[in-house]
């Protein structure tokens, strides 16, 4: 009789763990959000770019660079077809410039960082999946063109996904998974396990910065360099960073819960962050499948404050008509362009 009690309450405490888990996974999804779209401006949709997943302004020349790949074409195992584009914002018409016309058909750009150097040696760093293998592409930036300078690849780069350059030859790069495929790789995601990281490579090898992280995604660094901010997916959190620029060390400074999928990371020229975001991550995963499922969006922005807080705003919210999945929003001026994961466009907003 008592075996049976002990088996009985056993198989009661598993169903009821089992249930809690399904509940906060649901929970921290966003399944249970209710999404009121707004934005105190206009959006204009641009065409003519599929998979427009990251985009970084230049602060003086005001170009955008946007990183874009037909991301279901890779899942299927066909060519990416991806490019670097170049968008004027302070042409009256600006049109997409792409910046890389001779790269092969698997060129797989993903995150990437632009470096703007004192004495004017600019230069943009890409992550790049092609033929599958990670590694990070440097481009000089000569006569607003990108010249190919170096490939660095290293086993370190499990699973790449954004970077931010510190130097000439200096960047960190999150790995969003520990795994590179198979059910553990599943198993980061839907169980939020904590393995994904950060490494910094300081011009001649890399080194792992920073652990323990749930799917790390977008990262950037204050106007100072002082500080790291990365995007933690399935945390829904922002993590900060105090940053040692001599030695690239990395230390744990705060951890802001935002309750949204966080993507990629830009700072303006005030030194705020600009966070696009998927508020619904279970409705990301379905629209990553069929493009017929929206997905909503979201950009936030978070204003750093004299006491190190940080005032948050969602400035943009939408069920997904105008644009589905958002992964970045950069700012210049009173424009703001969003990008999203698998959209044959971006938006290019004014308020």
């Amino acid at each position: 009789m008592t075996k049976k009690v002990l088996w009985a309450i056993g198989i009661l405490t598993t169903i009821v763990i089992a249930v809690g888990w399904f509940v906060n996974m649901l929970s921290s999804t966003g399944v249970f959000k209710t999404i009121e779209p707004h934005f105190a401006g206009e959006c204009t949709q641009v065409t003519g770019v599929t998979g427009p997943e990251d985009i970084t302004i230049h602060p003086v020349t005001a170009v955008a660079y946007i990183s874009a790949s037909d991301w279901r074409a890779a899942v299927r195992g066909q060519p990416a077809n991806g490019s670097i584009y170049g968008y004027d914002l302070k042409s009256g018409n600006p049109q997409l410039l792409n910046l890389t016309p001779n790269a092969d058909a698997d060129f797989h750009p993903h995150g990437i960082s632009l470096y703007t150097d004192r004495n004017g040696q600019d230069a943009l760093f890409v992550i790049n999946h092609q033929k599958g293998q990670n590694r990070i592409e440097i481009f000089d930036l000569v006569d607003g063109r990108l010249a190919h300078r170096k490939t660095i690849s290293d086993p370190m780069l499990i699973s790449p996904n954004d970077l931010v350059a510190v130097g000439p030859n200096k960047f960190y790069v999150s790995n969003d998974h520990r795994y590179e495929a198979g059910f553990m790789r599943q198993a980061e995601d839907y169980l939020q396990l904590k393995l994904s990281s950060v490494v910094y490579y300081d011009s001649s090898r890399f080194q792992e910065a920073a652990s323990g992280i749930g799917y790390a995604n977008g990262i950037n660094v204050s106007t100072n360099g002082k500080l790291l901010y990365l995007a933690s997916v399935t945390e829904g959190a922002l993590h900060i960073y105090d940053r040692n620029i001599a030695s690239g060390k990395l230390t744990l400074r705060q951890k802001i819960d935002l309750g949204t999928g966080v993507d990629n990371i830009e700072i303006d020229a005030a030194g705020d962050l600009w966070i696009g975001a998927h508020p619904q991550l279970l409705k990301f995963i379905q629209h990553a499948q069929d493009p017929a499922k929206l997905s909503p969006s979201q950009v936030l922005h978070l204003i750093p404050g004299a006491d190190g807080g940080y005032d948050v705003k969602e400035v943009y919210l939408n069920r997904g008509e105008e644009i589905s999945a958002s992964s970045v929003a950069a700012v210049y001026g009173n424009r703001m362009l969003v990008g999203a994961v698998f959209e044959a466009k971006f938006l290019d907003c004014q308020w």
